[in-house]
């Protein structure tokens, strides 16, 4: 089995996409200081898969503790890097913690690929590098505007970075441009939980349900849009998940058009806040409390994916449409009521 490192392997992506690698005959390890996740999300791992997965407790950022996860794995044949902080509201607070953090841990992965020579690189970008764009869907030829926070900007100096570091090397490398990841594994083992109030939106739809939040805004009602709220491309985790293996694979057998191509993931759909809190409420049978609140510095208005070249090029399919989507995500939520003690802790949250 071809050896896989994972980095952010304890957050919201990362573990559903150690257990599509794992179900896809990989070999994985993780690498998370598990600042912003939960190491027992691995534990799930385990349920699912019948395997367990080590977990290296290790940040990124400093370098002579990310040597050491190679110098243990000899012949690590491919990386998927996730690790970063992904908050869009907190990196317009707090712009030097996101450049600092996310850039500096994506410099010494490349560094260690490069010495102990990794030739498979899979990067999590984000379509927030297409800033606002001029008209939609994007596609990867879209041109990137300006990004919006900080976090948008450090994934379009991240794919700056991965090109550059590809094109002075030997190693190849796929840019995953994805749009807004929800839901939750069908066996309700793992979902998304994030540490203090949820900045993203479907969490804070079923937090409110549940009661775990008293109610949730709308950032925005004033926007050009169909009802006013903003425009995004909700796709399931779980399909997300399935693009990494599929780009590994595509990696490793050498089907790549240059030694460093990009994919956008999204349903190629835009479904506005509005439309989604109405499908929860339709789905759950819960009527959710929420108000309208002001638009929050440094959303979008509007963006979805056109994701032909996914298609076309790794073969992927959709596998959860938007029903799917609310189901998982709340079937998660009221599983984390049952096993409230599970994901209990100081820091107890899945990025």
């Amino acid at each position: 089995m071809k050896k896989i490192l994972v980095t952010g392997g304890c957050g919201y992506i990362g573990a559903h996409t150690i257990v599509d690698l794992i179900e896809n005959g990989f070999d994985v390890i993780s690498a998370d200081n598990n600042s912003r996740s939960n190491e027992n999300i691995l534990d799930a791992v385990e349920k699912i898969t019948g395997k367990a997965v080590k977990n290296y407790k290790v940040d990124l950022c400093i370098y002579d503790d990310t040597v050491a996860i190679f110098q243990e794995n000899p012949g690590i044949a491919g990386i998927i890097h996730f690790a970063a902080y992904k908050a869009v509201g907190e990196s317009v607070e707090k712009p030097l913690l996101y450049f600092e953090n996310n850039l500096n841990s994506l410099i010494n992965i490349l560094k260690c690929a490069d010495e102990f020579l990794v030739p498979n690189f899979v990067f999590s970008s984000s379509c927030t590098v297409y800033g606002n764009p001029d008209a939609i869907p994007v596609t990867e030829e879209t041109p990137m505007k300006p990004a919006e926070s900080a976090y948008g900007a450090t994934k379009q100096m991240g794919e700056k970075i991965v090109g550059d570091a590809m094109n002075a090397s030997k190693n190849k490398a796929i840019l995953l441009r994805y749009f807004n990841p929800v839901g939750a594994h069908p066996s309700a083992l793992m979902g998304e939980l994030p540490i203090g109030k949820p900045q993203n939106l479907v969490p804070a739809i079923t937090q409110t349900a549940i009661g775990k939040l008293p109610g949730m805004k709308v950032w925005g009602n004033d926007y050009d849009t169909r009802d006013g709220s903003c425009v995004r491309d909700y796709i399931h985790v779980c399909d997300i998940a399935h693009a990494h293996t599929l780009a590994l694979n595509y990696l490793m057998q050498n089907k790549k058009q240059t030694n460093c191509d990009v994919f956008n993931l999204g349903t190629g759909d835009g479904l506005t806040v509005l439309e989604i809190i109405n499908e929860f409420e339709k789905v759950s049978g819960e009527k959710l409390n929420y108000e309208i609140g002001p638009r929050r510095p440094g959303d979008v208005v509007a963006i979805y994916a056109n994701n032909d070249k996914a298609k076309n090029q790794l073969g992927w399919q959709l596998k959860y449409n938007l029903q799917d989507m609310m189901a998982t995500a709340w079937n998660w939520e009221l599983k984390l009521k049952e096993d409230e003690k599970f994901f209990k802790s100081p820091n107890a949250g899945l990025n």
